[in-house]
């Protein structure tokens, strides 16, 4: 089974919070999950919801801060074990295309 999740951890500070959040990614080094970053999170791939679980906390936890957001929105397709990468190729076929696209 693969287990698939946004996960967006941020600080509540003004100005960059990229150093805290590249901490938060690097927690993430520490299970044997798969990842990619993009601008609203990080897709989190693993085994089991368990895995998942115990990664995005340590990804909580790496934060510092008085305050931490952390948003969790998990996928559990419990009859596929198709990857983040599948749900992509999927919508591109549908569309016709690349699902991607720059302004002008």
């Amino acid at each position: 089974m693969t287990t698939i999740a946004l996960l967006s951890v941020a600080p509540v500070v003004e100005g960059s919070m990229a150093d805290e959040v590249a901490k938060a990614v690097a927690a993430l080094d520490e299970f044997d999950v798969a990842y990619e970053t993009n601008p609203m999170g990080t897709v989190v791939e693993a085994d089991s919801v368990d895995e998942l679980f115990a990664a995005a906390q340590a990804a909580h936890e790496a934060v510092d801060g008085d305050r931490v957001s952390t948003v969790l929105k998990i996928d559990d397709k419990r009859t596929s074990d198709d990857p983040a990468a599948e749900k992509v190729t999927a919508v591109e076929d549908a569309l016709g295309h690349e699902a991607k696209r720059e302004r002008e």
